[in-house]
């Protein structure tokens, strides 16, 4: 009885070896964001872009919907006219109307979006300047960029840009840098148009990664990062167990059975 039991256990011990032999070329059954190209982060030695546009800005531009911040520096309370309700006084938000435009007190409608933060704000001390004020000295700000954080990062969330040259390091930092359970060679960049995007694969790995421009990150960028082959590896025989475990245990019962009604 003892060796049928033990041929028993043997014999679920093959299903399962086979069962983990089958599923250790697929990618982490629990990610997100899946692309027919993830398979080159076992490979890739700094990054690797996919569905890169022609031209990809390194400084940001304004669009429709973006909110912003402008004061004029020489006098405070001005730009209050019209303005959306902010939270101090010294801080006007405006917000990017569907053609690009924003409405400004005394200067009226005026159009931003394709800008970068520099030249917005240089267009508007320019106007203001040719209308109303002497020298002004215009400050703006980009007050609704944002990157989301997923997968295996100290924190995950939203993370606000504070500056338009903010980095992928600065952000890491933030977010209290990766999990225990990170594989740094297999970070993601998802960016841009969400039917078609533009995937920056990243191997943190290689200090060389860091002089990527690509670093540098956008408005809406997705930042996802896998956990470590043994963790996936260990996902699977938990789940492996899970379901043989009863198996096993019925298949015990049967030869009990069995051998007793010989």
């Amino acid at each position: 009885m003892t060796d049928k039991i033990k041929e028993g256990n043997f014999l679920v011990l093959c299903i399962c070896l086979i069962f983990l032999s089958s599923s250790c070329t697929t990618r982490y059954r629990n990610a997100l964001f899946t692309s027919d190209n993830d398979q080159i982060t076992d490979s890739i030695k700094t990054i690797h872009i996919v569905n890169s546009p022609e031209q990809s800005a390194n400084v940001y531009r304004i669009k429709p919907h973006d909110v912003l911040a402008i004061r004029n520096l020489q006098d405070i309370s001005f730009i209050s006219t019209g303005a959306n309700s902010g939270t101090a006084a010294t801080i006007t938000s405006f917000t990017v109307a569907e053609d690009g435009s924003l409405v400004l007190p005394a200067v009226g409608k005026v159009t931003v979006a394709g800008l970068s933060r520099k030249q917005a704000a240089d267009k508007i001390q320019q106007l203001y300047k040719e209308t109303l004020l002497k020298d002004p000295i215009i400050e703006l700000s980009i007050i609704n960029l944002k990157v989301t954080l997923l997968g295996e990062f100290g924190t995950q969330g939203e993370f606000l840009l504070e500056n338009e040259n903010t980095s992928l390091i600065d952000i890491l930092g933030k977010a209290g840098g990766f999990s225990p359970r990170a594989d740094p060679k297999t970070l993601k960049i998802i960016r841009g148009d969400r039917s078609n995007p533009e995937i920056i694969y990243v191997n943190l790995k290689n200090i060389k990664s860091l002089a990527s421009p690509k670093l540098m990150l956008q408005n809406n960028d997705i930042l996802y990062i896998e956990p470590l082959g043994v963790y996936n590896a260990s996902e699977k025989i938990n789940s492996a167990s899970t379901i043989l475990q009863p198996v096993l245990l019925i298949i015990n019962f049967a030869f009990l059975i069995y051998n007793f009604t010989k």
